[in-house]
């Protein structure tokens, strides 16, 4: 496993575990601050965190397939969509502040499934050289 992937997926972990704890610690203060419901961003920190422990034993692995990798950058790239629907749907009723938060949230997913593909990559051309 190259070392970009390698950092790729812990960043991942580290930064979505971070997120869902905020989301759940704090989900009654930002439903007023972000306009998420508390318990919409309760139950989204709460799915969060077995995703980021899954995320995090990959990054530690030696070797992880490069299905496991995919389905990560998946996933990611679901989440990003997702976030966008969220905002253009008439589900919630976001804050400006709201806004910006779901949106550098889901810039900090896609750039970390950016770099995943680029980590998987170089650790694809590694093993053919």
């Amino acid at each position: 496993m190259s070392k970009l992937l390698r950092l790729a997926l812990v960043a991942d972990a580290v930064a979505t575990t971070a997120t869902a704890l905020l989301l759940i610690v704090f989900s009654v203060p930002f439903e007023s601050l972000l306009g998420l419901p508390a318990s919409f961003s309760r139950a989204i920190g709460i799915g969060l965190l077995p995703y980021a422990a899954i995320v995090a034993y990959l990054g530690t692995r030696p070797q992880v397939s490069r299905a496991a990798v995919w389905t990560v950058i998946g996933c990611n790239l679901f989440w990003v969509i997702d976030s966008g629907l969220l905002l253009i749907g008439n589900w919630i009723d976001p804050t400006p502040l709201g806004i910006a938060f779901v949106i550098a949230q889901a810039s900090a997913v896609a750039g970390f499934a950016d770099a995943q593909f680029l980590g998987l990559r170089r650790s694809v051309n590694a093993a053919v050289a």
